[in-house]
């Protein structure tokens, strides 16, 4: 995302604006958390729409991302492992492909005819890197040093956030249950957060000659996914100023104005931008849990939220392929061509798969 990490929001509780369905987990999905999803994939739309007016915003938008990921993941397996004293990782894991793997194989397939008959990056050589464009998408490893990124389709440069969602959700879930198991949920996640923030300290130190190499590596950001997960086992203990309308107002200042400064190339974009970031949208979405309602005014943006998964799979790919044609108008153009694609991915491909996917599990909970 640069953005649509954050995507599978199952287990949000309360009432959903009208059109925008339900959590892949059948819990009715927040409003207000699909507003700040519109918020964070929009702040990437812009970022590759007008880099040099929000040079910022794609860094602030994947945090956000991560931050709400790791607060809404680690939701869902708490309460499963207080109520049940186990996580069913397989049901947990066949629920996240369910959720993000088929408008992937839907990029990818138009990825590869779009190659193949108009090759819009020719100049690159993206034939002939396509067989292994492909292999590192399908696999999630676009943020591996050595094989991520190398020989590879710069088109596909965003998928790194991607990988390290999944990555996330690989190894999140043991972290929780060992901690839920051993009745020290939050001290467990402090010592995790600690060993995230040492990760991220060892990898800007490795790289401090050039901390922009640094960037697309998930070490470097796993301090966001959880800061969101210690935000969701402490939600009960935060105090109201803490999500008051001033706390509100300040998280939105700081998250508006990184969005216009330049944060990437810096050692302080991991060890401070992004826990500063990760921090604020915490605070927003804790304000949300009393908002399952917006207004009408601020449908557009639940809508986007809605789409933000596909909208930052095609986002990238489109102004890229628009550019060589199209020059500084590449980036609007994109915008409006990868909320149309997003549109019709949630329709034809997200929308009927979740839909299977809920009426299997009410058939299996009935059994």
């Amino acid at each position: 995302m640069s953005g649509g990490a954050g995507a599978d929001v199952a287990g949000a509780r309360g009432v959903l604006t009208r059109g925008t369905g339900t959590g892949a987990g059948g819990g009715a999905r927040v409003a207000a958390w699909d507003a700040l999803r519109g918020v964070a994939v929009g702040l990437v739309i812009l970022r590759h729409a007008w880099p040099a007016v929000f040079p910022g915003a794609g860094v602030v938008g994947v945090v956000m991302f991560f931050a709400l990921s790791g607060h809404l993941i680690t939701g869902l397996l708490v309460d499963e492992a207080s109520a049940t004293g186990r996580v069913d990782l397989r049901r947990f894991w066949w629920r996240r492909v369910r959720r993000l793997v088929p408008a992937l194989l839907a990029f990818v397939a138009v990825f590869v005819l779009v190659t193949l008959t108009i090759d819009p990056l020719a100049d690159v050589g993206d034939r002939a890197t396509l067989p292994r464009t492909v292999a590192v998408a399908l696999t999630y490893t676009a943020n591996l040093p050595y094989v991520g990124l190398v020989g590879v389709s710069p088109a596909i440069y965003h998928l790194w956030t991607l990988a390290t969602e999944e990555q996330f959700y690989l190894v999140w879930p043991f972290v929780v249950l060992l901690a839920v198991r051993a009745r020290r949920t939050v001290t467990g996640l402090v010592v995790a957060g600690g060993v995230a923030l040492a990760l991220t300290a060892a990898t800007v130190l490795w790289f401090r000659d050039a901390p922009d190499a640094a960037y697309p590596l998930p070490t470097s950001w796993l301090v966001c996914f959880v800061v969101g997960g210690l935000a969701r086992v402490t939600q009960d203990r935060w105090a109201r100023a803490a999500t008051g309308r001033v706390a509100v107002v300040a998280a939105a200042v700081l998250l508006a104005a990184l969005s216009v400064v330049d944060v990437r190339g810096h050692a302080a974009t991991y060890l401070v931008a992004a826990p500063a970031v990760s921090v604020a949208t915490v605070v927003l979405v804790h304000a949300g849990r009393r908002h399952v309602h917006l207004p009408r005014w601020l449908a557009p943006l639940v809508a986007l939220g809605t789409v933000s998964y596909a909208a930052y799979l095609w986002n990238y790919p489109l102004t890229m392929w628009l550019r060589p044609e199209l020059g500084v108008w590449a980036g609007p153009v994109g915008a409006v061509a990868s909320v149309a694609a997003a549109t019709v991915s949630w329709w034809l491909v997200e929308r009927p798969v979740r839909e299977h996917g809920r009426r299997r599990d009410a058939a299996v909970a009935r059994r």
